[in-house]
């Protein structure tokens, strides 16, 4: 099963994209978050063109485990991506996931201004690895 993870932000949208077997997260891409049309459209385009059975939503917590601002608008995106995608949808625990990637490209000494443009799309296979080995435990 392939699936298609989003790290939600509020400029850039992170994509990362498993392989057809379900076992391997890599980093995608980035989209802007505005419009949100322009948004909506590729990923449905990716849905289509990489045949995405899941789509898998980073879901904002606190460190001591409750939702803040931040969660409720990846709610509103879930709502409207629903609306629009014929695919499954679930959110997953994206605590630290940017903080992971920062710290992953800055290890394999990507430069400032690099960093920010992968890091988006970084946090969104590390999200989405986390989901991957944690959904075929036995």
């Amino acid at each position: 099963m392939r699936v298609l993870a989003i790290d939600h932000g509020t400029k850039r949208m992170g994509l990362a994209l498993s392989d057809e077997l379900g076992m391997i997260a890599q980093p995608l891409e980035f989209v802007l978050a505005e419009p949100f049309e322009g948004f909506l459209s590729r990923v449905k385009a990716i849905i289509l063109e990489k045949k995405v059975e899941l789509l898998l939503i980073g879901m904002p917590r606190n460190m001591d485990g409750t939702y803040g601002p931040a969660a409720e608008k990846v709610r509103e995106c879930v709502v409207k991506l629903k609306a629009a995608v014929g695919i499954p949808i679930k959110t997953w625990d994206e605590r630290l996931t940017s903080a992971q990637a920062n710290r992953m490209l800055i290890q394999a000494n990507v430069r400032r201004d690099q960093r920010k443009i992968r890091v988006d799309q970084a946090a969104a296979a590390i999200l989405l690895q986390s989901y991957l080995d944690n959904s075929n435990l036995p």
